[in-house]
């Protein structure tokens, strides 16, 4: 299994292979990236369960979220905030975000 999941609906550990994403040479190997599955979560619950996770772990790791679509409105926020991000797949979408 990978990470930490951080569910708010189940709070249950999740298997995933996120589609060769952490395989990419730019997103930083870690050994158990934190995970949160915002699948089930109407907007903008996702975009707020993310950036909430990422703020608690205060630069540390690396979050996969997992969602039922790219985040799109997600992205110019971490980049406002000086987060990098891989992102793949369409459903489930995957996106590695780290502190750049």
């Amino acid at each position: 299994m990978f990470g930490e999941i951080v569910d708010s609906e189940t709070a249950q550990w999740v298997a995933m292979e996120y589609n060769g994403l952490l395989e990419e040479a730019h997103v930083p190997a870690v050994s158990e990236p934190t995970e949160v599955d915002v699948r089930d979560l109407p907007p903008p619950e996702p975009l707020q369960e993310t950036l909430g996770t990422l703020e608690s772990m205060d630069g540390a790791g690396l979050l996969v979220q997992i969602n039922d679509r790219q985040p799109q409105h997600l992205f110019p926020m971490l980049e406002e905030r000086g987060y990098a991000y891989e992102s793949t797949g369409e459903d489930p979408a995957y996106t590695a975000i780290w502190e750049d």
